[in-house]
């Protein structure tokens, strides 16, 4: 069975290393999704990812969650205020 087709948000630096603010993806779970990512877009992009956070339709998400078809994964860089 093929894993489930995710969307995938990307916002500020992970949007700019991407080229994109949206992707589709197919993972099982949130972290064979960012190690997807991370093989695609290269060792920056993997460590903004490790920083930040990650919500699934909302809600912080940890790497072991599962995923399920037409899931919305956000991926947020840290913040730093000032």
């Amino acid at each position: 069975m093929a894993p489930p087709r995710i969307h995938v948000l990307l916002f500020a630096a992970l949007r700019e290393l991407a080229g994109a603010s949206r992707l589709e993806a197919d993972a099982p779970d949130v972290g064979s999704l960012l190690d997807e990512l991370a093989a695609k877009y290269g060792s920056e992009f993997e460590r903004i990812v490790r920083l930040g956070t990650v919500l699934v339709d909302g809600e912080r998400a940890e790497r072991e969650r599962p995923l399920s078809a037409n899931d919305e994964v956000a991926l947020l860089p840290p913040v730093s205020g000032g």
